[in-house]
């Protein structure tokens, strides 16, 4: 029997996955919210078509009548999405939330599915994507989690179901985040710093020796890359940490900070590639292209 799966979200992570999908022959129907955009829309569309999907015109067509429902949206976007595809879904049907979000919002967005009798299971990407694509680790929550996992898991999937309830995943993986997204902002600022005062060769010699089991050259060379491309969606993922750890009684502040310094950096890398496109921004920011 062919999977059929209706994605919400064309960014990074629904276009790779729906491209992987589509080979092992799954039905991919894809919405996107900027398909709408009149600067962008007809091009995303197109692309979407080449790869051989279904392309909704509406949250609404892209939902009515699919087994599985992915939202590969933004985390400040997680809510509203669900909101606009609950009208469309029904009971039989499975809404998965793969967005980077605090396990109060994965409760949100439940909440605002809830009325449609529609199950709801929450993933959590717990790598980089644009390697392993299909085959990057998932963890994955909620009653129906286990299920889903041995039906996609077969097509390459790495899922791994965690809990039955909502929230082991989502606290997992943003507890990562604040490990993983804090080096890159240590990371561009390092890149900047040890730039200005020339120490750099000297800084990554002493971590080195502190920490021999971790390649620092590399990921001084890989996260400020990281930063820039990404920043602006990381910075939400970690307002979703903020979120989640006032929420726990605890100081939010050391989060509020990572992602106001991905998404400057991030920012500032933009305004540099518009003003001079065939130049890539360096990961020091003693050239203008990372002045935050």
């Amino acid at each position: 029997m062919t999977e059929r799966i209706a994605l919400i979200g064309f960014g990074e992570v629904g276009r790779l996955f729906a491209r992987q999908w589509i080979r092992q022959g799954v039905a991919v129907t894809v919405y996107d919210r900027l398909f709408d955009d009149s600067a962008r829309g007809a091009a995303l569309r197109a692309d979407a078509a080449t790869l051989g999907a279904t392309v909704a015109t509406d949250h609404a067509g892209a939902c009515r009548g699919q087994p599985l429902v992915i939202s590969a949206v933004t985390a400040d976007q997680a809510v509203t999405a669900a909101r606009q595809c609950a009208p469309a879904l029904a009971p039989g049907q499975t809404y998965v939330d793969l967005n980077s979000v605090s396990p109060s919002t994965k409760a949100e967005v439940a909440a605002a599915l809830d009325p449609s009798g529609v199950d709801f299971v929450e993933w959590a990407v717990m790598a980089p994507v644009a390697e392993p694509g299909i085959a990057v680790p998932i963890l994955a929550g909620g009653p129906r989690a286990a299920a889903w996992a041995g039906r996609l898991n077969p097509l390459g999937m790495r899922i791994d179901a965690v809990a039955d309830r909502i929230g082991v995943a989502s606290a997992t993986k943003l507890c990562r985040s604040i490990v993983i997204k804090g080096m890159e902002a240590l990371m561009v600022d390092l890149a900047a710093a040890g730039a200005e005062h020339g120490v750099l060769p000297a800084v990554l010699a002493s971590l080195t020796a502190s920490y021999p089991g971790m390649d620092w050259a590399q990921i001084l060379a890989v996260m400020p890359t990281r930063v820039a491309r990404h920043g602006v969606r990381r910075a939400a993922e970690m307002r979703e940490v903020a979120v989640m750890m006032r929420e726990a009684g605890l100081s939010g502040a050391l989060a509020e900070a990572i992602a106001v310094r991905h998404e400057t950096f991030a920012a500032a890398a933009r305004a540099a590639e518009a003003a001079t496109p065939s130049a890539p921004p360096s990961p020091s920011e003693r050239s203008p292209a990372h002045v935050a």
